[in-house]
């Protein structure tokens, strides 16, 4: 079976979604028939613990920590989640950006 295109979901601050949108659809990436800056966005609840060494965005090292993001999804070519990834660490503000690729298979 041959994966043409994924989704790809990210999490973020709000304050991220424009930019990342305008980026990714500068490059063609958000185009969807006769539209484009097509994503999708929700907010969405977490916790995490930052441990030691970590340089947080958000929390405290050694503590859990409550909060609430944005999971940012989209469409786009497997032919190009290499340049996708680039640009979405590029912009991404956590040391450790949660980013999910997943093969669509239709």
């Amino acid at each position: 079976m041959k994966i043409t295109f994924v989704k790809v979901e990210v999490l973020l601050p709000e304050e991220c979604i424009e930019t990342l949108r305008n980026r990714l659809n500068e490059i063609g990436i958000l185009a969807v028939g006769k539209y484009d800056h097509v994503i999708s966005y929700s907010l969405v609840k977490g916790s995490w613990r930052p441990l030691e060494g970590a340089k947080p965005f958000n929390g405290t090292t050694g503590e859990i920590c409550f909060g609430t993001e944005y999971k940012m999804e989209f469409r786009c070519l497997y032919e190009k989640i290499e340049e996708v990834l680039r640009i979405i660490k590029s912009i991404h503000p956590y040391e450790e950006p949660i980013i999910h690729v997943l093969p669509l298979l239709f």
